[in-house]
């Protein structure tokens, strides 16, 4: 199936999808390619509030922003390496079964799959601005994170499925 199915029934059955990433051969392209596709969405929801950000302080060139946008986006790259890893350490102490590289899947498509309610919470942030339609919108996307990441975590720790 195509990431987009995948990212559509993710919202309906996250384990199921889960198993599936899971039953492929373990490749550690994937699963970058998994983070690097969750970034590169990410960075687009952000061009209308870098838009806004330009237009209210003409100062601020937009090129400036999306490189350092681009940039910050990238350096966390390793830090999301460093939460997967973490996760997993702290699932095994809780007796979970899993593998370093099904934590990482779990965490990197997690992002993938919540990437469309951030383009979401990106035209708010342009179009609205700050205020309570941000701040909800921002707390529906994290409620989305938590729930999808979570139920990845539970088939790769706690379902017994290893790479």
């Amino acid at each position: 199936m195509s990431a987009s199915d995948d990212i559509r029934r993710s919202y309906r059955r996250p384990r199921v999808v889960m198993r599936e990433h899971l039953a492929r051969p373990a490749s550690e392209p994937r699963a970058l390619v998994f983070l690097l596709a969750a970034l590169t969405v990410i960075f687009i929801a952000q061009w209308p509030r870098l838009s806004r950000i330009a237009h209210e302080m003409p100062d601020q060139p937009m090129v400036g922003l999306m490189m350092g946008t681009v940039l910050a986006l990238l350096a966390t790259v390793p830090v999301f390496y460093a939460i997967a890893a973490l996760s997993h350490l702290v699932l095994r102490l809780l007796g979970g079964q899993g593998s370093w590289y099904g934590a990482r899947v779990a965490l990197f498509w997690s992002l993938l799959a919540v990437s469309p309610l951030m383009l979401l919470q990106g035209l708010v942030a342009g179009f609205i601005g700050r205020g309570a339609e941000l701040s909800l919108v921002s707390a529906l996307v994290t409620v989305a994170f938590v729930l999808l990441w979570g139920a990845a975590l539970r088939v790769v720790e706690f379902e017994g499925k290893t790479n």
